[in-house]
């Protein structure tokens, strides 16, 4: 039994000024809509949800996937709603207080459809549905001072509640979904999203175990350019981050990729991934990015603009579209059709770089569980060439 809900504001143009506020009218005719759908006698049998969803698109604010599930509803002529959980996914990674005035609230008008249908999807994936154990929880952005060790209201509690501190909140996965899982060649998965295209903007990296398949760590720093004027990077920034609301904590907290670097080899040294006497590739550990620009590119041509030499373990890579092409023997160009294949939700921001990452992440965790073997896809030769390992990939990807 489903209801779906689609939104848009009234006027041609989406307007930014939506808040979260003007959703309350929908959200009543959203309720109004589920206590339509159950019967007013009799009893409900072999009904596990009810999925609710909203989409607000607006130039600033998209609020996806509002999701409100009911379970075990069985034998009850009329289900309350305060039996609903209600589990809210933003794609919005605020990570700034929000502004002391409201923002004006435009009226909305909306197009609602309703239709039972049976609880089993008329064309499910080939793939069964991974649960997590911190799924039901409610989506709460990442801290991105927390992220690079600059949180300073740890003590606060409404910031506490307002924020996330955990980056494997929503990745912990049931050794019991694990069963299909094959042994790996690599004891570390080191997840990689890049941001920026005329310099870094952002270096995310998640650290996750291959035999457990929970996140170990993670390492995250906002990247300052250093080939650009102040003028040019403020219009970077804003046009990139402003639109995500982080263009503050980037200007708080973004440091020069050759001190990125230093950083990153020393989070690597500690978890004894890389031997900075010894140099060469990782230890145990692949990276694993959604494409090949990353590796493959953007950090050869970050390491010229930096003028520093590129680092030895970015010699090889594990290109995730390219494994889950031959795994799956299905087409995805890049982690939002991914996801969309696998019913994975996506959190956060999409072109937040964390965000990706951990999004990714769960694409990776989910091909895993799934029984997928990652391997190495593409690497640089003595002559830093790249040569592609994979027979069958996805086309050209910089």
């Amino acid at each position: 039994m489903a209801l779906h809900l689609g939104v848009w504001p009234s006027g041609k143009e989406a307007d930014s000024s939506i808040t979260l506020r003007s959703c309350g009218s929908v959200l009543r005719q959203l309720f109004a809509g589920v206590s339509a759908l159950m019967p007013v006698e009799g009893s409900v049998r072999d009904v596990r949800y009810v999925a609710l969803r909203v989409r607000v698109n607006c130039s600033q604010f998209i609020l996806e996937n509002f999701t409100y599930k009911a379970e075990q509803m069985m034998r009850s002529p009329r289900i309350p709603l305060s039996r609903f959980s209600v589990t809210a996914l933003y794609s919005s990674s605020l990570s700034s207080l929000t502004p002391s005035h409201p923002l004006p609230v435009r009226s909305l008008r909306h197009i609602a459809s309703v239709s039972a249908v049976q609880a089993q999807d008329p064309s499910p994936p080939p793939h069964r549905s991974l649960s997590l154990k911190n799924s039901e929880n409610r989506w709460k952005p990442m801290c991105l001072y927390y992220t690079q060790g600059k949180c300073t209201m740890m003590d606060d509690p409404v910031h506490l509640e307002k924020f996330n501190h955990d980056c494997s909140r929503h990745l912990q996965i049931d050794v019991a979904n694990l069963s299909r899982k094959r042994s790996q060649e690599f004891d570390y998965f080191l997840v990689l999203d890049l941001e920026g295209k005329i310099e870094i903007l952002e270096f995310p990296v998640v650290m996750i175990e291959a035999k457990t398949m929970n996140v170990v760590d993670f390492f995250h720093r906002f990247v300052r350019p250093s080939g650009m004027s102040n003028q040019h990077i403020n219009e970077y920034i804003e046009g990139k981050y402003g639109k995500l609301g982080v263009a503050g904590v980037w200007h708080d907290t973004a440091i020069y990729f050759e001190d990125v670097i230093q950083e990153f080899e020393a989070w690597l040294t500690q978890h004894h991934l890389w031997e900075k006497e010894v140099g060469r590739s990782l230890n145990g550990a692949a990276f694993v990015t959604c494409g090949n620009w990353d590796v493959k590119s953007k950090v050869p041509e970050q390491c010229k603009v930096s003028k520093i030499k590129l680092p030895s373990y970015f010699m090889k890579w594990i290109n995730i579209k390219d494994v889950y092409l031959n795994f799956y023997k299905r087409r995805a160009t890049g982690m939002l059709a991914m996801m969309n294949q696998l019913r994975i939700p996506l959190l956060g921001s999409h072109h937040l770089g964390l965000d990706d990452t951990l999004n990714i992440s769960r694409v990776l965790q989910h091909m895993v569980a799934d029984g997928a073997l990652l391997q190495i896809t593409a690497w640089k030769n003595r002559s830093l060439q790249t040569e592609f390992l994979f027979k069958d990939r996805i086309g050209h990807q910089g």
